[in-house]
């Protein structure tokens, strides 16, 4: 096994509000087992040698908080931007250490494991560009005003998750051209602006611990969960 110690850095998006969720403060400080969400997953990365620096973009309004609440050496706090891919952005600027690839994953999905962090840093070296997902398990319908039109083979439909991760100097480049020529779409995640430039994009597989934290009872399933 190859030597992956400071060899990668993470960027935390925490910049939504998580408006699905209700409630006057971001989802991201909700408390999960007597612990602010956010916490769960930045203190896994911080925890791991492979991981040189994170860097946690957050709202705004909310960084003076985010800062007095926890402070790390591998640490820095970044305003996130308007979409969440800027969010990303601003926090791969924002890394200074020597890493050569970053991960990128939503504070949103407080249980990532540190096996499935370590996957993603592997195939990182040994393919290039990935992403976490699960193997769906429902039959996929395609539909328009309520009625079927075709259904997909599951098989080949996966459910794409967090961790992304590529080459911190390929993803600056991709924003570098998209400063020059802006997106015709809104980039939901990693993988479709790197997808966009016709960028190979592996799987590593992932699965239901790593889900996203979204609704108000999605709370209840995560807190018996909450270590």
């Amino acid at each position: 096994m190859q030597n992956l110690k400071g060899r990668f850095a993470a960027v935390l998006p925490a910049g939504g509000l998580g408006k699905r969720m209700g409630g006057n403060i971001p989802k991201q400080l909700m408390l999960l087992g007597g612990k602010p969400v956010y916490r769960y997953s930045l203190e896994t990365f911080l925890e791991m040698e492979e991981i040189a620096e994170v860097v946690m973009a957050v709202p705004a309004d909310w960084k003076d908080h985010f800062q007095k609440e926890f402070s790390h050496p591998k640490l820095k706090i970044v305003v996130g931007g308007a979409e969440r891919w800027q969010s990303v952005e601003n926090g791969v600027n924002a890394l200074t250490s020597n890493a050569e690839y970053v991960l990128v994953h939503d504070v949103a999905r407080p249980f990532i494991s540190k096996e499935i962090i370590r996957d993603v840093c592997e195939t990182l070296i040994s393919k290039g560009s990935c992403l976490v997902a699960k193997p769906a398990v429902d039959t996929i319908k395609i539909a328009k005003d309520g009625r079927v039109e075709t259904t997909i083979d599951r098989n080949t439909v996966w459910m794409a998750q967090t961790p992304q991760a590529a080459s911190i100097a390929l993803l600056k480049k991709l924003y570098g051209r998209i400063a020059a020529e802006p997106l015709n779409f809104t980039p939901t995640d990693e993988a479709s602006i790197l997808e966009y430039f016709g960028e190979p994009v592996y799987i590593v597989k992932g699965n239901v611990a790593n889900d996203k934290l979204t609704t108000p009872e999605d709370f209840e399933i995560f807190a018996s969960r909450a270590r």
